[in-house]
C-alpha cells in the first residue's frame, strides 16, 4: 500500500507546544517514530490525554480510609445494639405462668401484663394492682385493656372473688386461667413488674412526662402534684399509677393513670436520648432486672410485645377499660362478651363504643 503525502507551501498553524511539522505525518505513530530523541537519549514524553477523556485518576487513599472507618463504626454500633439486649435478656427472671388446663385458641395474640405491690423484702407474692391485656394481630388495631383489680370474677377452685385474689392464691398460672375463663381469650405471653421495678425503669429513662387533669393529693399513695403536664421521677410516677382514693372513679381512674404511665415510658424509651450508648445500656439492663416473664416467652416474642405496647399507647392502637355496668366495676355482661369476641376474632376495628376509657357506655 502506497501512502501519498501532500506538501503545502505553508504549514498549518499549530497550538503552542507543537513541533511545527505534525502536518507531515498520517498518524501519531509515524509522528512519534520520526521525532528525534531529546538531548541525553531520553525520548520525549507522550502527549497527555485530552481534557475530559482518557483514564480517570486513581481515588485518593484518604477518601477510601474514611469510608472504611465509617463502615467499621457502623458495624460496631449495630453489634452494640444487638449485644446489649442479648446480655440484658439473660438477666430477666423466668416464672411459670402456664395453667395446666385446656387453653382457648383464637386468631390474635394476647399478653397479660401485671404490676404487683410486692416489695424487694416481701416473702409473699403480693397483689396485682395492675392488670392489663394487650391484644394484637388479625388485621385490626392493637388494643390495651385495663381489668380493674376489684372486678368480681369466678376464680377456679376458690369461687367468686376479686380478680387480684387469683394471683395471691395461685400466682401467675391461676391468674392466667381465671382471665382466660372470663374473657375467652387465649393468653400467649406473660410479663410482670413490681413497685421497685417500675420506679427504677422510670429513673433509668431520666424521668417521664405525665399530664394530670387536676390537682392530686393522696396521702395513702404519697402523692401531691399539681395539674398540667410535668416531668416526674420514678417515685412520683409510681405514686401516680397507684393513686385511687383521690378520685370519685377510684380503680377506674387508677387504670387510666397506669395506661398513661406505660405510654410515657414507651415515649421515653423511643426518644432520641436512647441513642446515647450509656442511656441505652442502663435502660436495657434496669428493665431486664425489673421484669419477670413467662418461662415459655422468647426474646423475639417479648420484643414484639414491647413494640406493640409502645405503638398501642402512641396513638396507633386503642386503650380501653373492660366494659362495666357501674363504678363498682361490675362487668356489663352483654357488652363485655361482644368486646372480647372482637379481640378474639381480630375485628378490633369494629369495637366502636364498646371501647371507652372508663368502661362505661358512652
Amino acid at each position: 500500500m502506497v501512502t501519498t503525502r501532500y506538501f503545502h507551501p505553508m504549514p498549518p498553524t499549530r497550538p503552542s507546544g507543537g513541533d511545527g511539522y505534525d502536518w507531515l505525518y498520517d498518524d501519531e505513530s509515524d509522528r512519534t517514530a520520526a521525532m528525534p530523541a531529546a538531548p541525553g537519549g531520553t525520548p520525549p514524553p507522550p502527549d497527555l490525554p485530552p481534557p475530559g477523556g482518557g483514564a480517570k485518576p486513581p481515588k485518593q487513599p484518604r477518601k477510601r480510609g474514611r469510608l472504611r472507618l465509617l463502615w467499621l463504626l457502623l458495624t460496631l454500633w449495630l453489634a452494640f445494639l444487638i449485644i446489649v439486649p442479648l446480655v440484658a435478656w439473660s438477666k430477666i427472671t423466668k416464672v411459670d405462668a402456664t395453667p395446666e388446663v385446656e387453653r382457648p385458641d383464637d386468631e390474635t395474640t394476647t399478653w397479660l401484663l401485671v404490676g404487683t405491690d410486692k416489695r424487694p423484702k416481701d416473702t409473699s407474692r403480693g397483689r396485682t394492682d395492675t392488670i392489663l391485656l394487650l391484644t394484637y394481630g388479625g388485621g385490626g388495631p392493637s388494643v390495651l385493656t385495663s381489668i380493674p383489680r376489684d372486678s368480681q370474677v369466678d376464680i377456679p377452685g376458690h369461687g367468686r372473688s376479686k380478680v387480684n385474689a387469683a394471683y395471691a392464691w395461685g400466682g401467675a398460672p391461676l391468674l392466667v386461667e381465671t382471665l382466660e375463663s372470663e374473657t375467652g381469650l387465649g393468653i400467649d405471653g406473660y410479663a410482670e413488674i413490681g413497685f421497685g421495678g417500675l420506679r427504677d425503669v422510670v429513673d433509668a429513662l431520666g424521668g417521664i412526662e405525665i399530664c394530670p387533669t387536676e390537682d392530686i393529693k393522696d396521702k395513702d399513695a404519697r402523692l401531691n402534684i399539681k395539674k398540667g403536664c410535668q416531668e416526674v421521677d420514678g417515685k412520683t410516677a409510681l405514686a401516680y399509677s397507684r393513686s385511687r382514693k383521690a378520685f370519685a372513679t377510684g380503680d377506674i381512674a387508677r387504670g387510666q393513670h397506669q395506661r398513661e404511665v406505660i405510654g410515657a415510658i414507651g415515649d421515653a424509651a423511643t426518644s432520641p436520648a436512647m441513642l446515647n450508648p450509656f442511656t441505652y445500656t442502663r435502660v436495657a439492663t434496669t428493665t431486664a432486672e425489673s421484669l419477670a416473664v413467662g418461662d415459655h416467652v422468647s426474646m423475639f416474642s417479648f420484643g414484639r410485645f414491647a413494640w406493640k405496647l409502645a405503638r398501642a399507647m402512641g396513638g396507633s392502637g386503642r386503650n380501653c377499660t373492660v366494659p362495666i355496668a357501674d363504678m363498682s366495676v361490675r362487668w356489663d355482661t352483654e357488652r363485655a362478651t361482644a368486646y372480647f369476641a372482637h379481640l378474639k376474632n381480630g375485628t378490633t376495628d369494629e369495637l366502636g363504643d364498646l371501647c371507652t376509657e372508663d368502661g362505661m357506655r358512652d
